[in-house]
């Protein structure tokens, strides 16, 4: 749960960033900001849970690029459902989804590669 937590917290500060340009309207932005980060956090536990629990996947659990690729298309398409929903506008959605969630995909690549190397320290014979 504390990747989790870490991640989420990254992932608010981007998603309002990014949502706040883009609207120029503080409540919107902070409401899209609240919400799609919450609604990714959710996504990003069930998609790390899944990669843990099913076969097909835990065997490219350490694969982090393929990893990243399928936690971008829940993301992408996140962004876009909430955005577009609260905004109105496709175009917001649209924006919202290509920017804020490639700009969390890279972060989400490093925040994976570091906490990799984090339990790599914890555990240097299992890897865990």
């Amino acid at each position: 749960m504390k990747k989790t937590l870490s991640f989420a917290t990254i992932h608010f500060t981007v998603a309002f960033t990014v949502a706040y340009i883009l609207t120029g309207d503080i409540i919107l932005g902070s409401l899209i900001a609240m919400l799609e980060p919450l609604i990714n956090t959710g996504a990003f536990y069930l998609h790390d849970q899944a990669w843990q629990k099913f076969p097909s996947l835990k065997k490219w659990h350490n694969q982090t690029s393929i990893k990243t690729i399928s936690f971008a298309v829940v993301h992408f398409s996140v962004a876009f459902s909430v955005s577009y929903l609260l905004s109105g506008s496709w175009l917001v959605g649209g924006i919202m989804a290509t920017i804020e969630p490639s700009i969390n995909t890279v972060i989400f690549y490093l925040h994976e590669k570091l906490w990799q190397r984090q339990t790599q320290w914890r555990c240097p014979i299992h890897g865990m």
